[in-house]
């Protein structure tokens, strides 16, 4: 277990505790070794990952392109949640809980998550060959969301697999589950950012995107291929519902953090 800690620690890193400038620098130069295309080797086990939060405080900021530290009690929970892949049969569940020390800005929630993420992902046995992230990928202003930030920092196939819309707009969507249409930018003369896909007759959409070696059509038929009847794919899901017991549990005293 700890060889896998010290694996998914030598990854490429970078300082986490940074201004807005510098966070958007720090994307900036990790996108120029963003991948688009195709370079998935045999997928043999997946993962879903999301995080909670503890917090005592607000998180917005005070003062623009600053903030004061935030109190130790505020804490980022990740989850992963790792499964047999195609037979999605659940092999491992792990959780990390480390200090927040990053406010909620739109387009830099990777600044609050991954941190607690690659924890999670250090007490696993071995990492997972494809990571599917809660947020976007390459549907981002920057084209540099949290499944993108997770892919390169671990040179990992990633997913995005969000529940709303950050940026992009696309046109009429089939009903039928399987059913997708393209993301569009529409100011960047209609660049493809992602895909609206239908996983459930009728439900709402999830907006999928590039993570990091996967393009958006692989991309598309593995979300579809781990949703299994709800609108939200199992292993985001299955990590969400873990990452709000285990808040719970800590809120509750029920729990150690480490």
């Amino acid at each position: 277990m700890k060889d896998m800690e010290n694996k998914v620690f030598a990854a490429r890193q970078h300082p986490w505790s940074v201004t807005t400038d510098e966070a958007r620098a720090i994307q900036e130069g990790l996108r120029k070794d963003w991948e688009g295309n195709d370079r998935l080797g045999q997928v043999k086990t997946v993962a879903g990952l999301d995080a909670a939060f503890v917090l005592a405080e607000s998180q917005s900021l005070k003062i623009p392109n600053r903030w004061e530290r935030l109190r130790e009690a505020n804490r980022a929970i990740g989850c992963a949640v790792v499964y047999r892949f195609p037979e999605m049969d659940e092999m491992q569940r792990s959780f990390a809980v480390v200090p927040l020390e990053f406010p909620y800005i739109p387009g830099l929630l990777s600044f609050r998550e991954v941190p607690a993420l690659l924890a999670a992902l250090g007490k696993l046995k071995e990492l997972p060959d494809l990571l599917f992230c809660d947020g976007q990928g390459y549907a981002h202003p920057r084209r540099f969301g949290l499944a993108c930030h997770m892919g390169v920092l671990l040179d990992r196939p990633s997913i995005g697999c969000a529940k709303s819309i950050l940026i992009g707009e696309h046109g009429t969507l089939g009903k039928k589950a399987g059913s997708w249409t393209e993301l569009v930018d529409q100011a960047a003369k209609k660049e493809r950012l992602g895909a609206a896909v239908r996983t459930r007759d009728g439900v709402q959409p999830v907006y999928v995107s590039a993570g990091h070696r996967v393009s958006l059509e692989t991309a598309v038929r593995l979300t579809l291929r781990v949703a299994d009847g709800y609108r939200i794919p199992r292993p985001t899901r299955d990590a969400d519902h873990f990452a709000s017991s285990i808040k719970k549990k800590l809120l509750a005293g029920e729990l150690s953090e480490n």
